[in-house]
C-alpha cells in the first residue's frame, strides 16, 4: 500500500454518497461530512485486506478489526479494488489516535465510521441525484460489441444487450456491411454535473440491411424486468439463436461433404467455431435428458423443451459441474465447453434444434417459451415505450449528447 499525508484544521470532504449501517450509532446526514485534524490516506493495493492495511498503517490489531466490523454493513472485504483510497483522520500527525476511515468506492458512493464514546458508528450521505438519457448510435463494424464500446457505451451494458439481442438477430447471418446499431441508456449526474453511474439500457435499434429490429427494455412492475419487441412479446421467450458468445458459423444446416468422413450427408444442425473452453448455454429453459460421450458426437448434452422440443450440444470439451440427467436448467444457463471430442476436426459447438423428432434449421426457426404482454401489462409498456420513443427523438434532433429525464 502507498501512504501519503494532508493536514488542515477543518477539511470538509466533498463525497457524493455515503451509505451504510452502523455498528453502533447510525446517522443519516443532509450534508457531506467532515472532520477536524490530520488526514492519511492509504491507497488499496493488489491483495490487500482492510484489517492488515489499518495494521500496515499503526493501527492495533484489535482496533483494526473493529473498524473493520463497523464498515461491513456498508462496504464487504470484497469490495477492495486497487487504486481506492482509504482516509485515516487522527487529531494530530504526533498523536496516533484514530478518530475515522473514509472511503469511496465508486464516484458517488462513500463509506465512512467514526469513533464515538462508546463504539465506532457508521454515517450516510446520499447526494440528489438526476437522471438522464443518452444515446450512442454506429455502423456495425466488426461486431456489435466493440462498435458498440468505441462508440461510447460502457463495456458492461453493451455485453448485456449483446445477450439480449442473440435471441432476435442471427449475429453470424444478419449483419451485413453498413449496417447499424443505435443505444438508448441512463446516465446519473450528481448536482456539480459529475458523473455518478450508468443505468440501463433501454432500448436499442438494429438496421439490417433496410430492416429495422427495435427492442425494448420493460419493468413489469412484479419484480420482473426484460426486453420485448414492440409488440410486447418477451425476447428472452425465445430459443437463443446462438448458445454462445464470439463464435462464427463454419457450417451451416443442410446437406453437405463431411469434413471427417468424406462423403455427402445432412448436417442436422449448425457449426460454431470458437476457442476451446468457450461457456455453452442452454438455448431455452429445458430439463437434461442425455449428459455422455457419444460416438459421433462426442461428449453431449441433450436438453428437452416445452411441446416436443429438443436441443442438442455436441462435440463439447466438458460438461458443466453438477449437470445430471434430470437436472432443469435456466435460458442461458452454462451448461458445457465448446471442444473437439468426437468426429470433429477442430473446436466447435455442434447444435441441433428438433420439433417432435424432425430437425430444424435453427438459424430460422423462432419457438416462444412465454407469453406476450397482454391487456393491462401491455398497455402500460406501450405508455412506457411511446413516451421514450419521445424523448429518443428529442435528443436525435437536438444533437445533443443528454437529456434530462423524470425520476424513476
Amino acid at each position: 500500500m502507498a501512504l501519503r499525508f494532508r493536514s488542515s484544521a477543518r477539511l470538509l470532504l466533498c463525497f457524493l454518497l455515503l451509505f451504510g449501517i452502523t455498528s453502533g450509532v447510525s446517522a443519516e446526514t443532509a450534508e457531506p461530512p467532515s472532520f477536524e485534524g490530520t488526514e492519511r490516506v492509504i491507497t488499496v493495493r493488489r491483495n490487500d485486506t482492510l484489517a492488515d492495511m489499518l495494521r500496515s498503517a499503526g493501527i492495533a490489531a484489535a482496533e483494526a478489526h473493529a473498524v473493520a466490523t463497523a464498515l461491513l454493513p456498508g462496504f464487504g472485504p470484497r469490495d477492495l479494488r486497487p487504486g481506492q483510497e482509504l482516509s485515516l483522520w487522527f487529531d494530530t500527525e504526533e498523536d496516533e489516535t484514530l478518530n475515522a476511515v473514509v472511503l469511496e468506492p465508486a464516484p458517488g458512493h462513500v463509506v465512512a465510521v467514526r469513533r464515538g464514546e462508546s463504539a465506532w458508528s457508521l454515517e450516510e450521505y446520499r447526494a440528489p441525484q438526476s437522471r438522464f438519457l443518452a444515446r450512442v448510435e454506429t455502423e456495425i463494424d466488426g461486431g456489435v460489441f466493440p462498435s458498440l464500446t468505441r462508440a461510447g457505451l460502457p463495456a458492461p451494458l453493451a455485453f448485456r444487450l449483446v445477450r439480449a439481442l442473440q435471441y432476435e438477430v442471427d449475429f453470424q447471418r444478419d449483419i451485413q456491411p453498413g449496417d447499424r446499431i443505435s443505444v438508448a441508456f441512463e446516465r446519473y449526474r450528481g448536482p456539480d454535473g459529475e458523473l455518478l453511474r450508468h443505468g440501463r439500457v433501454l432500448h436499442a435499434a438494429l438496421t439490417l440491411s433496410g430492416r429495422v429490429v427495435e427492442v425494448w427494455r420493460h419493468d413489469a412492475g412484479d419484480d420482473t424486468a426484460g426486453w420485448y419487441d414492440g409488440t410486447g412479446r418477451p425476447l428472452s421467450g425465445r430459443f437463443m439463436r446462438t448458445p454462445l458468445d464470439g463464435a462464427r458459423i463454419s457450417s451451416g444446416f443442410g446437406p453437405r461433404r463431411h469434413p471427417v468422413l468424406g462423403y455427402n450427408r445432412m448436417h442436422r444442425g449448425i457449426d460454431f467455431a470458437a476457442p476451446t473452453g468457450t461457456a455453452v448455454y442452454a438455448a431455452a429453459p429445458g430439463r437434461v435428458a442425455v449428459v455422455r460421450a457419444e460416438r459421433g458426437y462426442g461428449r453431449t448434452i441433450v436438453l428437452t423443451h416445452a411441446n416436443g422440443v429438443s436441443t442438442r450440444y455436441a462435440h463439447l470439451s466438458r460438461f458443466a459441474r453438477g449437470l445430471r440427467v434430470g437436472a432443469t436448467v435456466r435460458q442461458g444457463q452454462t451448461i458445457g465447453a465448446v471442444g473437439a471430442t468426437g468426429l470433429a476436426t477442430g473446436p466447435h459447438l455442434h447444435y441441433e434444434l428438433m420439433i417432435a423428432g424432425q430437425a430444424r434449421d435453427p438459424s430460422r426457426t423462432l419457438i416462444a417459451t412465454e407469453e406476450p404482454l397482454r391487456g393491462p401489462a401491455l398497455a402500460a409498456f406501450q405508455a412506457k415505450r411511446r413516451r421514450l420513443e419521445t424523448d429518443i427523438a428529442t435528443l436525435r434532433g437536438s444533437g445533443g449528447i443528454e437529456l434530462a429525464m423524470a425520476p424513476d
